[in-house]
């Protein structure tokens, strides 16, 4: 029995030692793991997102008509190649890094300052509840949201240029694409803010906030319950 005693206990140090340096990671390498980790998600997954943009845009009224997913897929890659699957990547991968970074930012400094400072009575014991970890995170949403939006912009438009009917399908009248033919992210920028005004550049902002923002304070609510559950705040000393 005491044998059996032994080996839990150093095993249950084992543990503690491994979570004591996870858990000492600064927030420099926490956002480089982050990004890399989007990155990587947002470049397998981005094909789908492309496609996904394109069938959005399409009406009843659309000279030329999508089937279906992969209807797309095939057209978009028998008609304008496979590089066409990733156009918009790069302003993509460009607004991951402030993204992640102004969503953890934001919410691990509205964390601390609630703690501090416990204002109107939202922190017990120095644990936040559920609701004030909403909260935080749906501010910490928003912030992030809000920067990296025209970067999203751009990708949308970038994933338009070359589809011989976009025109007619965005403007429904069948008028000149001149203002589709982007020639990479900057001229992107440039011709819709020259065009269109800076506004344009956060068209349907509110909309995507409504389905984002949420999404993302349930995410770091998650995140936080799984960590107490799992015990990865731990140390030695325990």
């Amino acid at each position: 029995m005491k044998q059996n005693k032994d080996c839990r206990d150093r095993l249950r140090h084992c543990f503690c030692y491994f979570t004591a340096d996870d858990a000492q990671l600064t927030p420099v390498l926490r956002l480089g793991a982050g990004a890399c980790a989007g990155i990587v998600a947002m470049s397998a997954t981005y094909p789908m997102d492309m496609v996904r943009g394109r069938l959005t845009v399409q009406t009843d009224k659309s000279p030329y008509q999508y089937r279906g997913m992969f209807h797309a897929l095939s057209t978009v890659l028998r008609e304008e190649g496979p590089r066409a699957l990733y156009k918009g990547w790069l302003p993509s991968v460009i607004g991951v890094v402030p993204y992640v970074g102004l969503n953890f930012a934001v919410y691990e400094s509205l964390k601390d300052w609630l703690i501090k400072t416990r204002p109107f009575g939202l922190v017990e014991d120095s644990e936040l509840s559920v609701t004030t970890r909403l909260a935080c995170g749906a501010a910490a949403g928003t912030v992030g949201q809000t920067v990296a939006y025209p970067l999203d912009v751009v990708r949308r438009r970038m994933q338009m240029v070359g589809w011989n009917n976009a025109a007619s399908v965005i403007t429904g009248d069948g008028r000149s694409k001149a203002s589709l033919e982007y020639k990479g992210m900057i001229d992107t920028f440039r011709k819709t803010v020259r065009h269109e005004g800076f506004r344009a550049l956060y068209k349907g902002l509110v909309p995507n906030s409504v389905k984002v923002v949420p999404s993302i304070a349930i995410a770091f609510v998650t995140y936080e319950q799984v960590k107490d559950i799992l015990g990865v705040e731990m140390r030695i000393s325990d």
